[in-house]
């Protein structure tokens, strides 16, 4: 039994030192061996290896997932203009060397997260102080971003992180500022609208003067035409009358003598004091006057 129980305990023995020669490597993280405390090797890839047993070799493994630094209040940055913005950032890295990172951080994401926290912080005090506010906001957001992720990203790679991205969330002004640029802002645009409707307004004043000058010419050249033909037509009417009236002149004239009636007699109303004799009422006396005409007309 003391022979039995002697190799139970050497198999148990040899079960514990063989399982201390093996580690598996997990997809999601980087296994990082030591030797007497020296790196050895590093291992990216999943599966089963293999190792002295300790205190020889150890094994210490590295999260290679994409982190985030999430700041949980926002901070406060000066810009050109030398006001205070509150800003809510966020940054996405990982681990791209363990070599390098277990050298500078012993392995520690605290420390590391703490580097990079002032490093972006340093990064986009830089940026802002050579931008207004609008820039910031609106114009120049994105260049801010790619060049604070440019700057920190080169700075990181020393030490063994990749940055992924850098965002704002959120740039606000601080409190009391706000409403000061609020104002500037409204009134700015005010201005602009006033000269856009200025614009607008001389733009409508021309066109009108230019389509009154249009329909005075049109008017003119109508007025003009319909002259032309109603005297070619009076001179038409003219010749017509002239050629009529040559061949019975007392027709003529009794033609005449009709239209001063009808100018003279218009209304009902009318009266005209003149002597009965006169020549002018010589058509309207008996058979020698309108009778005697007429019948010669009429023959």
């Amino acid at each position: 039994m003391n022979r039995i129980g002697t190799v139970i305990v050497a198999l148990i023995v040899l079960l514990i030192v063989l399982a201390s020669t093996m580690f598996v490597v997990d997809q999601r993280r980087y296994a990082v061996v030591f030797s007497l405390g020296e790196i050895k090797d590093v291992y990216n890839q999943p599966g089963l290896k293999f190792k002295l047993p300790p205190p020889l070799q150890t094994v210490l493994y590295l999260d290679k997932r994409i982190m985030t630094i999430d700041n949980p209040e926002p901070e406060r940055f000066i810009t050109a203009e030398k006001k205070n913005l509150i800003v809510d950032s966020y940054v996405k890295w990982r681990i791209a060397d363990p070599r390098k990172f277990y050298v500078s951080f012993k392995g520690d994401n605290r420390l590391a997260q703490d580097r990079l926290t002032q490093q972006i912080r340093s990064a986009l005090q830089e940026a802002f102080t050579k931008r207004t506010v609008t820039e910031v906001v609106s114009t120049q957001r994105d260049q801010v971003m790619q060049w604070v992720k440019q700057k920190v990203g080169d700075e990181a790679a020393q030490v063994g992180i990749e940055i992924v991205d850098v965002r704002m969330r959120r740039v606000d002004l601080a409190a009391g500022i706000s409403d000061s640029v609020y104002s500037r802002m409204a009134a700015e645009r005010k201005r602009v609208a006033n000269e856009l409707r200025s614009t607008g307004a001389a733009e409508a004043e021309q066109i009108r003067a230019d389509a009154d000058r249009q329909r005075d010419v049109v008017v003119a050249e109508a007025y003009a035409k319909a002259q032309q033909v109603k005297g070619e037509g009076d001179a038409t009417a003219a010749g017509i009358y002239a050629q009529a009236f040559g061949r019975d002149p007392q027709f003529a004239q009794f033609y005449q003598s009709l239209e001063a009636y009808k100018a003279t007699f218009r209304d009902k109303k009318d009266v005209i004091i003149a002597d009965p004799n006169s020549d002018f009422f010589r058509f309207m006396r008996g058979s020698g006057g309108a009778g005697a005409s007429a019948g010669k007309a009429g023959k």
